[in-house]
C-alpha cells in the first residue's frame, strides 16, 4: 500500500513537472527571450504589467495575406498599441521554409504593410512556437497584465472556409479584439479558446 501511495506520488509529482511551462489558457504564460527586428532582445517578462497580445505570422501564408492587404491586422495593432498594449508578432518559419525573414526583412516588412507591432520577433528555431503550441498563421494569444494566459486560438470566426476571402473581415466576429476589449474594460473574456485556422507554422 505504501508503494501505491509513492507511486502515485511520484505520478503526481511527474505530471506536474512536465507541464510546467505549458502554455494553458488561465495558467502563467511561459516566458520567453527572442531577438526583434533592431537584433534587440526582447523578452516576454519585460511587459509585465501590460497586456500583451502575441501574433505568430508568415506573410506569404494566403490567410496572413488577406488580413494585412485588408488592413485588418494593421488597424487591430494600431488600435491596441494606441492603448498601451504591446503586440509581438512572431514568425517562426524556419530558414529555407515558406516565411522565414532576417531582421532587415522584418523592418522592410512592416514598412511596406504600414504595419504597427510593438516588436517583429525572430523564433527560426521555433523554439517559442513549440512552447506555446503554435499551430496556425495567424495564431493569436492574449496575455493579461499580470503574465497569465487569457485567449488562444483564431483571430475570428471566419475558419477555414472561402468566408475569410469574400467577407469583410471588421464584420467578423473578432475574438482577440473581444478579448482584448475585455481586459482593458474590467471584465471577464468569455470565449477563451478558440480553433486556430490558417497555415501550418512552417517548422
Amino acid at each position: 500500500w505504501r508503494f501505491l501511495m509513492k507511486f502515485r506520488i511520484l505520478i503526481t509529482f511527474l505530471i506536474s513537472f512536465l507541464s510546467m511551462g505549458e502554455a494553458k489558457v488561465d495558467g502563467k504564460a511561459p516566458e520567453f527571450s527572442l531577438l526583434n527586428q533592431d537584433n534587440e532582445m526582447v523578452s516576454l517578462s519585460q511587459f509585465k504589467g501590460k497586456n500583451v497580445v502575441l501574433e505568430w505570422t508568415n506573410h506569404e501564408c494566403p490567410f496572413v495575406k488577406r488580413h494585412y492587404e485588408t488592413n485588418n491586422m494593421q488597424d487591430l495593432q494600431k488600435n491596441y498599441t494606441d492603448q498601451n498594449v504591446v503586440w509581438l508578432s512572431i514568425v517562426s518559419s524556419a530558414p529555407k521554409k515558406q516565411g522565414f525573414i532576417n531582421n532587415n526583412q522584418a523592418k522592410e516588412l512592416t514598412a511596406q504593410r504600414g504595419a504597427h507591432p510593438s516588436h517583429v520577433l525572430i523564433d527560426e528555431n521555433g523554439d517559442v512556437g513549440r512552447l506555446y503550441k503554435a499551430k496556425t498563421t495567424p495564431h493569436m494569444y492574449v496575455i493579461d497584465a499580470s503574465g497569465m494566459l487569457r485567449y488562444n486560438g483564431a483571430i475570428d470566426n471566419l475558419g477555414m472556409t472561402g468566408a475569410l476571402f469574400n467577407t469583410d473581415l471588421s464584420k467578423a466576429k473578432n475574438y482577440v479584439k473581444l478579448a482584448i476589449d475585455a481586459l482593458l474594460g474590467g471584465s471577464d473574456i468569455l470565449e477563451k479558446e478558440t480553433r486556430p485556422y490558417g497555415c501550418s507554422v512552417k517548422y
